[in-house]
């Protein structure tokens, strides 16, 4: 019998159809080896040493004023294997655009004030590939407690946000061990999340906060969160139960999922 390292539940899961836009919270999703179901499979282009390269809130924190989501296709009735085109609300609230309709690449393109291309992949278009970022609600209200101040879980961009019984700053150790999802989702944690710039913009109003990264650079080795790969594919709910156990093989009822 495995003894876990640590145990608890699924408390929020997200998904960010758009890298560096605002993504949407989700009842439930669908994992596998790709990440989660729909997340960053587009991406705003810009010209960058002659190449059209993502743009991101680094070089644009604009973007994060904008939002997208799959309203047509909610929680976890989107397929990982085929996510329809992203929908995206500008920082008004009140205009929206499908990805595919070409005013939306002029309104853009106005806001950030450069020229930009939209661009779709299915397979996924984050800075690890074929990964899933996991955060703890322990750490991030250590972290509040360290700062003096509340930490608005969205700087981090997590998909799983979990609730367990192991101490702040645990998981930052667990590189090489297996989290296990009640629906039968299995998961091989990597390696500690090493922060860029991107936190340090406020989610609601892009306002910058050079402190925290430095905080965290200075306590934490730049750490916030581990990310993961799907190795068994399936169905994760909120307040499903979740198990951390050891490094170690995977048993083969758990063979990485196929793409």
């Amino acid at each position: 019998m495995v003894v876990a390292m640590a145990s608890g539940r699924v408390l929020e899961l997200w998904r960010w159809p758009v890298k560096s836009m605002a993504g949407e919270r989700m009842r439930a999703t669908r994992l596998d080896a790709r990440g989660a179901g729909g997340d960053r499979t587009h991406a705003v282009l810009h010209q960058h040493m002659g190449e059209w390269k993502p743009l991101t809130a680094r070089e644009a924190p604009r973007l994060l004023a904008w939002r997208a989501s799959y309203p047509f296709t909610p929680d976890a009735a989107l397929r990982p294997d085929e996510p329809p085109y992203a929908q995206v609300a500008g920082p008004d609230g009140e205009r929206t655009w499908h990805w595919d309709d070409p005013r939306l690449r002029t309104a853009l393109a106005d806001d950030v004030g450069r020229p930009v291309r939209l661009h779709r992949d299915v397979s996924g278009i984050q800075d690890l590939e074929r990964s899933v970022l996991i955060t703890v609600e322990a750490t991030r209200a250590a972290l509040a407690e360290e700062l003096g101040t509340e930490i608005d879980l969205r700087r981090f961009r997590p998909n799983l946000h979990l609730e367990l019984a192991a101490p702040p700053w645990a998981e930052h150790g667990w590189e090489g061990a297996t989290l296990r999802c009640g629906g039968g989702v299995v998961l091989r944690l990597l390696h500690p999340c090493v922060r860029c710039a991107i936190p340090t913009r406020d989610p609601s109003t892009q306002a910058k906060w050079p402190a925290l990264l430095r905080h965290l650079a200075a306590r934490h080795d730049t750490c916030f969160g581990i990310n993961a790969r799907v190795l068994q594919a399936g169905r994760v709910a909120i307040g499903e139960p979740v198990t951390v156990e050891p490094p170690g093989d995977v048993p083969t009822d758990s063979a990485p999922a196929r793409r």
